[in-house]
């Protein structure tokens, strides 16, 4: 088979494995809103879509990096391994959608590139995969702690909904100010942030922690009380429509973030191929990646929304709330690091978390086992079926 035909496959693999990821791992953020009949279906659909694809062009270059480079040592991944390890990811996907037990994308992903990468004769990259461990490892008792207690300061009858709806707020305030976004110019070694194209406008500024400055912070904390202010004043109006609005809002960046960060996976091991060929520059592997999630938000994720807004709908508003707020802050740092993380797991840690607040009876342990289990199983299965597929399809091709 010619190159340009595996190359072509490679091409449609990526594609296919971010509508998949359009459809379902960008989805659901934007269910709450629809379960508080805040959103119509087809409306959340068409959002999800366009924010997950604005998050791919914005955000998506840090875990595309680890994802196509940082996984393997010694070797590049080669047009065949590239389609074999997304096929492989991309089966694993539809086996836990099938079996109702979601299987994250990035142990999918990442245990095939793997897998591929090992059979090419590379080195495992011990360092790497200390440290996605540990970020994973973390990510559950990190996100059910901070929704546990967002969801029980929002019980408590000392702070009303309009300070702490507004409180909220100014906290995601003061992370959008601080997220990467590509298109903004930075200077050298520094990160793309709202905080620091402000720093950099206004001259230099004593510094507080490593390369953040004063500016940088002040900027942030403006950002913070500009939201907590609108919030404030919303809330003083009409409680629930701030607390709708809010929800639509957090539900959009959640969205907006899960789009960096699911590309990755998508477009990261077609991203190695770019400087080897002539029609697949760095520049179209993103907007194949962005296309595929805008696809696949347009036309699959209408159904999943549907079903995860009726499990959300149980949780209320507030719970909701609760649960997307660790979402965000996690995946904005987990695309920060370059990680290539699973939303399922954030959210699905975030939801019980959530739920604890009213006891720990509607969670289900032998549910939670089975789940961590399968995904365990994703991350060592992919690897091994990628590792044997690649061998295969070497003799075959």
């Amino acid at each position: 088979m010619s190159s340009v035909a595996l190359l072509t496959i490679a091409l449609l693999a990526s594609i296919s494995l971010a509508w998949a990821l359009g459809a379902s791992s960008t989805s659901p953020p934007l269910a709450p809103a629809v379960g508080a009949r805040a959103l119509s279906v087809m409306r959340a659909a068409l959002l999800v879509g366009a924010l997950a694809a604005a998050g791919a062009m914005l955000q998506g270059g840090t875990v595309s990096e680890t994802v196509g480079n940082d996984l393997i040592l010694g070797t590049s991944l080669t047009p065949l391994a590239v389609a074999v390890g997304l096929l492989t990811a991309a089966g694993f996907i539809a086996i836990g959608v099938a079996t109702s037990y979601p299987i994250p994308a990035a142990f999918a992903t990442t245990g095939a590139i793997i897998g591929v990468g090992l059979a090419l004769g590379g080195d495992p990259a011990t360092a790497t995969y200390r440290e996605l461990a540990l970020f994973c490892v973390l990510v559950p008792p990190t996100g059910a702690s901070i929704a546990y207690l967002t969801a029980s300061m929002l019980r408590r009858e000392s702070v009303p909904d309009t300070l702490a709806i507004p409180l909220l707020g100014g906290f995601v305030g003061i992370v959008v100010a601080n997220v990467t976004l590509e298109i903004l110019p930075a200077g050298s070694g520094t990160r793309p942030t709202i905080a620091n194209m402000v720093s950099r406008s206004l001259g230099s500024a004593p510094t507080i922690l490593g390369s953040y400055d004063l500016i940088m912070a002040t900027t942030s904390l403006v950002c913070g009380a500009g939201v907590f202010l609108v919030l404030r004043y919303q809330a003083s109006r009409s409680v629930d429509v701030a607390v709708r609005r809010f929800l639509i809002a957090l539900g959009g960046l959640v969205a907006f973030s899960s789009g960096g960060s699911q590309v990755g996976l998508a477009i990261g091991p077609l991203g190695v191929l770019a400087d080897d060929a002539a029609i697949l520059t760095p520049r179209t592997v993103v907007l194949v990646g962005a296309t595929g999630l805008l696809i696949g938000g347009w036309t699959g994720a209408p159904r999943i929304i549907q079903a995860v807004a009726n499990e959300y709908s149980q949780l209320g508003i507030r719970r909701s709330i609760a649960a997307l707020v660790p979402a965000f802050s996690i995946t904005q740092t987990g695309i920060l690091l370059g990680f290539p993380i699973s939303l399922n797991n954030i959210i699905i840690s975030s939801v019980i978390g959530s739920g604890l607040v009213v006891g720990a009876e509607g969670v289900s342990v032998r549910k939670i086992t089975i789940t961590a289990a399968a995904w365990l199983s994703a991350l060592g299965g992919s690897c091994l079926v990628g590792y044997v597929g690649f061998g295969l399809a070497s003799g075959l091709i």
